[in-house]
């Protein structure tokens, strides 16, 4: 078994040796996919390594920005080898990760490995769990309607998103370029009662025919009336509608996020967790949530 790790600073790259691999799981690879299009969109300082067993891809390594947590495919268990190689070429170059993101099992073997390597700790910080829908189940409406944010919306966006990541302990950086790019992509959504904007959320656009809801907030004042669910249900309803699938990532430790989305419709794929490395500091680094 011959086991290769390429080092790379090209998103493109990665896309070229690696794309093919990639979308043949677009599900569990949907924040890899769409973040190296939007690399290679937007540059920006990147770190990515593929890993390749007798010529054939079988997992990459994403790192941008590089104060994030770096996220990993998932890799089979019979290519533990490939994890331990990929560990052992980024602590050989120097890279000094914040952390790690990816499903379970090889985020575990991948943290286990770099403790050893680099004699630091490892702290599991999220658990979370992407799902997937096929049919939205209905339910009594809520009060308001969906409409398209806009650039009015802007400074109540950054507002949003900024409490969000404080709700995930998550370090929210440069915000407001975040919203504007999205805006401007048309994947920010708002669901409006009464004349007020009580809830939102962003919709990827499809990337291997999958597109992605998140993140979704509404404000403590707005919450327990069914506005969140309703957003859901109507972006998943607009993306099944065009011919895509439908994900979303959860944080396991929100039973109720976890309920309302199963009562959409939506049902588990895989569990995704996050490890922090060194202190193990929820500050040490953000989740990359493209």
């Amino acid at each position: 078994m011959a086991v290769e790790v390429h080092a790379t600073a090209s998103p493109g790259q990665v896309l070229e040796r690696a794309g093919a691999f990639l979308e043949q799981d677009p599900v569990r690879h949907n924040v890899i996919l769409t973040l190296l299009g939007l690399r290679v969109a937007t540059p920006e300082p990147g770190e990515y390594w593929i890993v390749e067993i007798d010529n054939d891809v079988v997992g990459a390594v994403f790192h941008s920005p590089l104060l994030f947590v770096a996220s990993v495919t998932p890799m089979p268990a019979e290519a533990v080898v490939a994890v331990v190689a990929v560990v052992d070429v980024i602590a050989d170059q120097g890279v000094e990760l914040p952390g790690v993101t990816g499903e379970a099992a090889t985020a575990a073997r991948f943290a286990g490995h770099w403790t050893e390597r680099t004699r630091s700790s490892a702290v599991p910080f999220e658990g979370q769990r992407i799902y997937e829908v096929d049919e939205v189940v209905a339910a009594a409406p809520a009060a308001g309607h969906l409409r398209p944010a806009v650039t009015a919306d802007r400074d109540l966006l950054v507002e949003w998103v900024d409490a969000f990541m404080a709700e995930t302990h998550d370090v929210a950086v440069n915000t407001g370029g975040v919203v504007d790019r999205r805006l401007r992509a048309g994947q920010l959504w708002i669901w409006e009662a009464d004349g007020a904007s009580v809830s939102f959320a962003g919709v990827s656009d499809s990337v291997a025919g999958v597109a992605r809801v998140g993140p979704v907030y509404t404000p403590p004042e707005h919450r327990s009336r069914g506005y969140a669910s309703a957003l859901v249900r109507a972006t998943s309803n607009a993306v099944l509608a065009r011919g895509s699938r439908c994900i979303l990532y959860t944080d396991l430790g929100n039973a109720t996020s976890n309920a309302i989305y199963r009562a959409i419709g939506y049902q588990a794929v895989a569990e995704v967790l996050r490890y922090n490395f060194g202190s193990g500091e929820s500050t040490v680094a953000g989740t990359n949530r493209g």
